[in-house]
């Protein structure tokens, strides 16, 4: 039985996240794995080519040690596993699963934040630091959107909860009730 993409990659996150953890290397390991997500960002088929049956060994061996080489230890370690296995595709669900370990462990919220015109760089921060303390957590981190059609305010969502400030969503909020009237 072949493992969807998803499963493979919880597994293998899951277990560099607990091997991190039992040698005390989390956050290493988790700034490394940003590195790598990078890398896949710059080269999207990086994977796909070292999964590829069309390629020789000594090919597939010569473009891993390119990619390996600015690692070391327990994440050096991770990716040759992972190419061994013939995983390296499934990297960035990997990172995904380790990332979503990581953030829980610290702390970490993630989301958007929906305004009708661009925030200022002070604005999303002072957002973040909100949120965090709303929602409980030591940091969040927001990516923002802007759409017009909320008029103003804002619009958070974040840790599965949705903060809805919005004009937009006011005003139907008011329509609603004069309507009951």
């Amino acid at each position: 039985m072949k493992l969807d993409k998803y499963t493979v990659g919880k597994r293998y996150g899951k277990a560099l996240f607990e091997l991190a953890i039992e040698n005390k290397a989390a956050d290493d390991v988790y700034q490394e794995l940003l590195t790598i997500r990078e890398i896949c960002k710059e080269i999207p088929d990086l994977g796909n080519i070292l999964t590829d049956v069309r390629l020789t060994s000594a090919e597939k061996n010569a473009i891993m040690d390119a990619f390996i080489g600015g690692f070391d230890g327990i994440v050096k370690n991770f990716l040759l596993v992972v190419f061994e296995y013939n995983r390296s595709d499934d990297l960035p669900f990997m990172i995904e699963e380790f990332e979503r370990r990581y953030d829980e462990l610290n702390k970490i919220a993630h989301g958007t934040v929906t305004t009708a015109v661009p925030l200022s760089e002070e604005k999303k921060h002072e957002l973040e630091a909100k949120v965090a303390d709303v929602f409980g957590y030591q940091k969040a981190t927001l990516t923002p959107l802007v759409d017009k059609s909320i008029l103003g305010g804002v619009i958070v969502e974040a840790d599965h909860q949705v903060i809805d400030g919005s004009l937009a969503s006011q005003l139907n909020g008011l329509r609603a009730a004069l309507s009951k009237k």
